[in-house]
């Protein structure tokens, strides 16, 4: 493309030039995420209250989350590989569908087999931050092929950003049950989040079926003429250049364990610390998450744009240094508002860096081979930080309440350390699709 749309297109994705000069597809799917994160903030707590509500025990349901999370992961690695060979729109258009049945079904038939089959498939109570489920890495994938390289890290920060910003307005609206129930008697308080769930799997799927064109991932050079109009060049790929995606994905696979189980250590049980350590309630803890959710929106933005000054690697290293910093404090300070101002600074810097890793991650490979990466960067992610809530629990059971932030914090620096010293040699590398 040449002419006066040139400086459009060197434009920061998140000004209207920018925006207006992304591939139609990165458009559709990027306003997708943010529809869809309002409905998983308005249940990614009511969710679990919701069973709570219905007198389901805490073993069942730490049973069902655990359950669904081992079935989604099995899910996520099937996907991505599959829409590399068959197309990324079947099934993200599926995923809304089964979203559309299960979000009604919760209303008109809210029985015990409807709640499980419907966590599994959709992950209710979970939140993803705005992704597609288990069906992300096939959204991760088609977002990229769509995608300039010298853009990706910027439009997945704003990918995370808008994910973000739809889980902490969700987050709102879900808090407006106990006014539902002057109008809606006993757990049928809970039903509008469903139909608010129903509401925006109708729209996505419209969204998603809008998207023109073929989804089937572009082989060689045909991915750039996709983006840039520019000539279709043939780049023949050779085993040479298959062997270097696999060491690539490999090495992230590996160092992406270290920074889950981390973050698996920490995370899922931090109200539960909080409570112990401050005795404070849902409403204070849910507050300090709900300010997070919004503020980690902008670091994401904020991140992206470091990229185009000092790269990838260098971007998620510098700093995510200071969320492990951070980390490493929390146990040592008194109050619960130091405790909620480091977790907040801390939140900003680490999550605000998820766009730019899964940018990395998915510019490993060739766009044929996207979905794996996705699906592989994904496994790298859940499975690991799975683990980490055991280890934790039994940590605090005998009396060890502050040794597993020490743990996480170490983990992540050494994953930091491996991060920037392994992967380094990724970024500058050219995609393999000739570009």
């Amino acid at each position: 493309m040449s002419g006066p749309r040139d400086p459009d297109r060197q434009a920061p994705a998140y000004t209207l030039a920018g925006w207006q000069s992304l591939h139609r597809t990165a458009r559709v799917l990027l306003l997708a995420r943010l529809v869809r994160s309002i409905g998983q903030g308005a249940l990614v707590v009511d969710f679990i209250l919701y069973l709570r509500a219905l007198h389901w025990s805490a073993v069942a349901t730490g049973e069902l989350v655990a359950v669904a999370g081992i079935i989604s992961t099995a899910i996520m690695l099937a996907s991505g590989v599959l829409s590399d060979r068959f197309g990324r729109r079947p099934f993200l258009v599926g995923y809304q569908l089964v979203t559309v049945v299960g979000s009604i079904a919760m209303v008109l038939h809210p029985h015990a087999w409807v709640l499980i089959v419907v966590s599994v498939l959709l992950g209710y109570g979970r939140g993803a931050n705005g992704s597609a489920g288990a069906f992300g890495p096939v959204e991760q994938a088609w977002l990229a092929q769509a995608v300039d390289r010298q853009k990706r890290g910027q439009v997945f920060s704003i990918n995370g950003a808008l994910g973000f910003w739809g889980m902490g307005l969700g987050a709102l609206i879900g808090s407006a049950v106990p006014w539902f129930q002057h109008f809606l008697p006993g757990n049928a308080a809970y039903q509008p989040l469903f139909v608010l769930s129903f509401v925006i799997a109708v729209i996505n799927t419209a969204q998603v079926l809008s998207i023109r064109g073929a989804d089937l991932p572009p082989r060689t050079a045909e991915s750039t003429a996709m983006r840039t109009n520019e000539p279709v060049s043939t780049a023949p790929a050779d085993a040479s250049v298959r062997r270097r995606e696999n060491v690539a994905m490999t090495l992230l696979t590996t160092v992406n364990s270290v920074n889950a189980l981390g973050i698996g250590l920490f995370s899922p049980l931090l109200p539960y610390w909080l409570s112990v350590r401050f005795g404070v309630g849902n409403g204070a803890i849910g507050s300090v998450y709900g300010i997070t959710f919004l503020l980690t929106g902008v670091a994401s933005i904020a991140t992206g744009e470091l990229t185009t000054k000092i790269g990838l690697v260098r971007s998620v290293v510098w700093v995510r240094l200071g969320g492990v910093l951070t980390l490493a404090v929390m146990p040592l300070v008194p109050s619960f508002g130091w405790v909620a101002v480091l977790y907040v600074v801390r939140s900003l810097l680490n999550r605000g860096t998820a766009g730019v890793r899964q940018a990395f991650g998915v510019g490993l490979v060739r766009d044929e081979r996207k979905g794996l990466a996705s699906s592989l960067n994904g496994l790298s992610m859940r499975l690991p930080s799975a683990i980490g809530p055991a280890i934790t629990g039994w940590l605090i059971d005998n009396g060890s309440l502050d040794l597993p932030f020490y743990l996480a914090a170490g983990l992540q620096l050494l994953y930091l350390v491996l991060f920037g010293t392994l992967m380094r040699p990724y970024e500058s590398a050219p995609e393999a699709s000739g570009t």
